[in-house]
């Protein structure tokens, strides 16, 4: 599971010419999962996402997470984040998970984040083609992988 996580001031995703999902302060998530994911990879990113201390405190340090400062979150399935280009010039998605694996894994994950966060995520609509748009907070970009917790 691959997690691309963009500190906001505002983002939205569009299906069509309909705002699906939209916040303001907090995270934009782009996930993406892999045959290889388990419950265990969505309970350790989900925990991870919260807790990451990453918005500024009282001294301009990276000291608050997403729960601290009553954050929002947009998660975005993203399967190209699995993306292979060791060969040619067209990448590779073998890697990514199969839509019958990976919605429940996409829905799981988002009730885990509500849960952890206490209430509603905002999303996108797994499979559709979406536009994002967002403004980046710093800019702060994280990858998080979770076959790479230790």
């Amino acid at each position: 599971m691959k997690v691309v996580v963009q500190r906001v001031s505002q983002a939205t995703v569009q299906v069509a010419d309909a705002i699906v999902g939209q916040i303001g302060t907090g995270l934009l998530l782009l996930v993406g999962f892999e045959a290889a994911d388990t419950k265990e990879d969505l309970q350790w990113m989900a925990s991870k996402l919260v807790q990451m201390r990453i918005f500024s405190d009282e001294n301009g340090l990276m000291n608050r997470s997403v729960q601290d400062i009553n954050g929002e979150l947009l998660v975005v399935s993203q399967f190209t984040l699995h993306a292979s280009t060791k060969k040619g010039n067209r990448p590779s998605f073998i890697q990514a998970a199969r839509p019958e694996q990976a919605i429940p894994l996409y829905e799981a994950f988002k009730q885990q984040l509500a849960d952890l966060l206490g209430r509603a995520v905002a999303c996108g609509i797994f499979g559709a083609t979406m536009q994002v748009q967002l403004t980046n907070d710093g800019p702060v970009t994280i990858v998080i992988d979770s076959k790479d917790k230790v």
